[in-house]
């Protein structure tokens, strides 16, 4: 890795450039280190997502929120100028790029660690790409390969609008919502969340960068401060012509067919499930935390008895792995003495099974 690699600084950028300008460099096979910022909020969506599920769009055009499909997988985000971007662009024979994904994360994210740690947060690798402080995600990332590279993009969060990336999301209901909005603050940190306002006033976007491009460098090797030059430039027309559009933003994607899943981080998902049993409907709102039930919030029109059987039936949920959901079912009619005219524990299976 003794080839200088070009270094494009730029701090705020139109919000779609701030896409396009990684998705070039791939095509391009060009390597380099982008460090960019969108100045202006906009709503992400991977690669194999549907958008009309995953997004409320017509809140985001009554908003003036652009949707945007990239060529990195993972969920919808919303992103704003208060998220710092560096996007890794190697070519698929850079020694840096490994078949060992886990391998491959690990070492690209220690540059990320350390300037967390180096302001005072005291952030570790998660496999199999998450940064976290305790328990709690702050920085989103992804790979994918584009033309002959592959593109390992992230972010450093310095805040993050919790209430709109809730609102932006397509839900099944506005309780279902709030516990998005509920669990991305308990998952979700930010710098100014660490470190408090104050401090986090000392590290703007110009110092964070520079540390950025200062610990990347230990990983990807030197460094060359570059503009944007006019190939460059064509070829992110070039790309907007293709993908700021309806039929790129809308082509179809994965669906959901059984219910809503939404992931907030490595390990942590938030799952609705509704399913239609000869005794009533039934609704499952999941809080999934490494493998097991977090918070469970069930409704719908069935009849059960007594009728506090469905808090404890919530409560008793909480902790239990997904495998033993059956046993606990079982126990839990036969000890409780439980009533549910026309829904059967393999009714509850339907929406409580992973």
């Amino acid at each position: 890795m003794g080839k200088t690699m070009n270094l494009y600084n730029l701090g705020k950028i139109p919000w779609e450039e701030s896409q396009l300008i990684y998705h070039a460099l791939g095509y391009m096979g060009q390597e380099a280190l982008s460090l960019v910022s969108p100045a202006s909020p906009y709503v992400c969506i991977g690669y194999n997502q549907d958008a009309e599920q995953e997004v409320d769009l017509k809140y985001c055009e009554e908003n003036n929120i652009p949707v945007f499909r990239r060529e990195v997988g993972g969920g919808a985000v919303y992103l704003d100028g208060n998220q710092l971007f560096y996007q890794v662009i190697l070519r698929m024979d850079n020694p840096a790029v490994t078949k060992n994904k886990g391998l491959f994360y690990k070492k690209m994210l220690q540059p990320v660690i350390a300037v967390y740690r180096h302001i005072g947060i005291e952030a570790q690798y998660k496999p199999i790409n998450d940064v976290i402080v305790e328990t709690r995600k702050i920085s989103g990332t992804g790979a994918a390969e584009i033309g002959d590279c592959v593109v390992f993009v992230g972010n450093l969060i310095v805040d993050f609008d919790y209430k709109t990336m809730s609102r932006v999301l397509r839900v099944p209901d506005e309780k279902f919502r709030d516990k998005v909005h509920k669990t991305l603050r308990d998952n979700l940190s930010t710098i100014r969340r660490e470190i408090g306002n104050e401090k986090a006033s000392h590290w703007d976007e110009t110092t964070l960068n520079t540390l950025l491009a200062k610990e990347f460098e230990k990983v990807l090797g030197p460094l060359s401060a570059s503009d944007r030059d006019t190939a460059l430039d064509q070829k992110m027309d070039d790309l907007r012509a293709r993908m700021i559009n309806d039929a790129w933003l809308f082509q179809k994607g994965k669906k959901w067919t059984k219910g809503r899943d939404i992931k907030i981080r490595q390990g942590t998902n938030l799952r609705h499930k509704v399913h239609k049993a000869p005794g009533g409907l039934i609704r499952a709102d999941i809080e999934i935390i490494e493998g097991r039930m977090g918070r469970v919030s069930l409704s719908g029109d069935f009849f059960c008895y007594p009728a506090k059987a469905i808090d404890w039936l919530e409560s008793g949920l909480n902790g239990i792995r997904f495998h033993d959901v059956e046993t606990f079912l079982d126990s839990f009619y036969k000890e409780k003495r439980i009533e549910t005219p026309g829904i059967t524990i393999k009714d509850w299976l339907t929406v409580l099974s992973d």
